[in-house]
């Protein structure tokens, strides 16, 4: 118990109520129990907790309870007895973060952690890690900023074999290296072996090197696999994604050594793809056969998806990639059963070329989308076409529009039509960065004489309005500012 004294601040035994609640039950049970390690260690505590009325239970329902502890509380109470201490090496959740030890946030230390700092808490962290027995261990989180610099590689390795063992569900691995240049973490894809990697359900890594052997076909009961910043290739993920059989997610982000991504078909139960930002990827193919969700962020690549997608979300923002005109032009074929789309550019054209078919599953359109000025909103009229069974039409205009091309006073007699392109199912619309332009002018005038079933009807004047999904899309839900033109419609009648 030295160890573990040595290793936390001076303010350790300083009990919240929390916890004095949990010492005092504990102690109150020890008492009635004859033998008990909490009584023979702290005599004169117990006789002073005695004092208070605690129901006596069982010493493994407060075993749970103080599992149910945060990581700093469930270590202070170690100080105190055997008893706890004994629960605190087999404590279940580790996570050792910048927060859990107490230190500033990330972005409130402006020149970093100096040395002697940083060998201290990586001396702290040891003492913990080397106080617990590695026993029970469900989730380990590690958070290590300024690396190598906080720790080795020595450090590193040795409290991930502490941690890893036969039972774990959860590792995430957060590596922030302190220069870019420094030598990136080798993963040591061994500990997963030997019986460490069959109960692990959720492995996140990043900024390290992942190669992953044949060997670790002992991976099947993974269902989430994130990679951020990882140097990985797409043979050692076909080579990884080969065994993954109860996956369900995969996330890929910054991996810039991937050039083909391809998801076999013996990913039954694969339901989500994400990825971000991997600059040199070419080719996405996916035949998993039940994948509902993708999500995508970076330049253009040749995508080919399944007919299964469901939920589309792509990103091509500073790109040069005119999505919106791709997935008019593309989409309807390859996921004809696609009912959620959202895309965001920033670089649109003006001239839609004839549609591969229609959208017949489509229920909600969001378009985020950069214009020049002279971009013909109206031309959007063919994309609400393609989509005969759409509820649901969100669009933010981003936009660089000057004073003299804005339209004022009378101009109804000087406004295109499309008469028979009717959209029977729209009941919301949203524009959001609405200003009068002639062609959203003539947009918003079609959807009011066009849109027969339309029940809402928001004109959003402000510019910083963002286009975003519900969160529970796996995106954050985001405001659009104050409105400046809202028009609630309970029918709208000819």
């Amino acid at each position: 118990m030295t160890d573990l004294l040595v290793c936390m601040e001076d303010n350790l035994c300083t009990f919240s109520p929390c916890i004095s609640f949990v010492l005092d039950g504990l102690m109150t049970s020890a008492a009635k129990r004859k033998g008990s390690p909490c009584l023979q260690d702290d005599n004169s505590r117990s006789d002073k907790k005695l004092r208070y009325s605690m129901p006596s239970l069982p010493e493994d329902i407060w075993h749970h309870i103080h599992s149910l502890l945060p990581l700093r509380d469930a270590a202070r109470t170690a100080c105190v007895s055997r008893t706890f201490l004994g629960f605190w090496r087999c404590y279940p959740n580790l996570t050792i973060t910048r927060e859990t030890l107490g230190l500033v946030r990330l972005e409130d230390e402006k020149d970093g952690m100096s040395y002697e700092t940083s060998c201290d808490l990586a001396t702290k962290i040891d003492h913990i890690l080397r106080n617990h027995s590695g026993t029970g261990v469900k989730a380990l989180k590690l958070e290590i900023n300024d690396f190598p610099v906080f720790c080795t590689y020595g450090d590193l390795d040795r409290w991930l074999h502490i941690a890893v063992r036969p039972g774990i569900e959860k590792l995430d691995l957060w590596l922030r290296p302190i220069l870019s240049a420094v030598s990136v973490y080798n993963f040591p894809c061994s500990l997963l072996l030997n019986g460490s990697g069959k109960s692990l359900r959720h492995l996140h890594l990043s900024s390290c090197t992942f190669r992953p052997t044949a060997g670790l076909d002992c991976l099947r009961s993974l269902t989430s696999l994130e990679l951020y910043e990882v140097r990985v290739t797409e043979d050692d993920l076909r080579c990884l994604l080969s065994s993954l059989v109860a996956l369900e997610e995969l996330r890929l982000v910054d991996c810039e050594e991937l050039i083909f991504l391809k998801i076999p078909s013996l990913l039954q139960r694969l339901s989500n793809l994400v990825v971000h930002d991997c600059e040199n990827l070419e080719v996405i193919e996916s035949k998993a056969p039940n994948l509902s969700g993708f999500e995508y962020m970076g330049p253009q690549v040749q995508l080919s998806l399944g007919d299964s997608l469901q939920d589309i979300y792509i990103n091509g923002s500073g790109r040069g990639w005119d999505i919106v005109h791709y997935a008019w032009a593309k989409l309807p074929c390859m996921v004809p059963n696609l009912e959620v789309l959202e895309i965001s550019t920033s670089y649109l054209s003006d001239t839609l070329v004839v549609p591969a078919g229609k959208f017949l599953h489509l229920r909600h359109l969001f378009i985020d989308g950069f214009c020049r000025p002279d971009y013909d909103h109206f031309s959007l009229v063919s994309f609400l076409d393609a989509c005969p069974y759409l509820e649901t039409f969100r669009l933010f205009v981003e936009h660089d529009f000057m004073e003299d091309e804005l339209v004022l006073g009378d101009f109804s007699h000087d406004l295109r039509q499309m008469p028979g392109h009717l959209h029977s199912n729209i009941k919301d619309v949203q524009i959001l960065g609405f200003y009068s332009t002639k062609s959203i002018i003539e947009l918003t005038c079609h959807i009011l004489e066009n849109a027969t079933s339309l029940e809402s009807l928001t004109l959003d004047t402000s510019y910083t309005a963002i286009l975003c999904s519900d969160s529970k899309n796996g995106k954050e839900a985001c405001g659009a500012g104050p409105i400046g033109v809202s028009s609630r419609i309970s029918s709208w009648q000819e």
